[in-house]
């Protein structure tokens, strides 16, 4: 069976199939792509009381007993899918946690945040990936960042996806604005190399 490195049509026609195993193959491949789209939603307080990683477990829960309701036959499509899923998790959870004295949810509709997110993530760093021609770009990097130190994942996502400045991150990190800046472009320098090498698809 096709492996989801190349994710071709074949994998997922062999999920609307009715394979699990296929299924299962395909959900788990977006599991650091959702967790990053819920992170970068999720504020900081919130965070205490919701934990992103079980936002994305109830999401691919909920995709795989939903699966005959997906029509599409690409990845892309199935990526659309799994983010409204995700920001209608999302939303829920919001409602639940109307203590909060400001959230996201009430300056935007959080399906267009998600979106946001999902462009921030997919942005090209430089040159198209390899990999990312026959994969979503964003379903790629995301696998790829969970694959670096902890320090470049965590300057990449406040940059790249929350859009923090320098100066927030530097204060964020505890280190100077020039130190910063280097870890940036260290972190940009391996990410592209995970993508291009194709060791980041699995």
């Amino acid at each position: 069976m096709p492996t989801a490195a190349g994710f071709p049509t074949a994998l997922l026609a062999h999920a609307r199939a009715g394979d699990p195993d296929a299924l299962g193959e395909v959900l788990e491949g977006y599991r650091e792509y959702l967790r990053l789209l819920a992170r970068a939603r999720v504020g900081r307080d919130l965070r205490v009381r919701l934990d992103p990683s079980d936002l994305v477990q109830e999401t691919l829960l909920e995709a795989q007993r939903d699966f005959p309701q997906f029509l599409g036959d690409s990845e892309g499509e199935l990526a659309v899918w799994l983010r409204r899923i995700l920001a209608r998790n999302l939303a829920d959870q919001l409602k639940y946690h109307q203590s909060q004295k400001r959230d996201i949810g009430r300056e935007q509709p959080l399906d267009a945040l998600i979106e946001q997110a999902h462009e921030a993530l997919a942005a090209p760093l430089s040159t198209p990936s390899k990999v990312a021609s026959r994969r979503e770009q964003a379903v790629v990097m995301a696998n790829a960042l969970a694959k670096l130190p902890e320090d470049y994942r965590k300057i990449i996502t406040l940059r790249q996806i929350e859009g923090r400045s320098f100066d927030e991150i530097a204060a964020r990190m505890r280190r100077s604005g020039g130190a910063v800046r280097m870890l940036w472009m260290r972190a940009l320098e391996r990410l592209g190399e995970l993508m291009e090498t194709g060791d980041a698809a699995n």
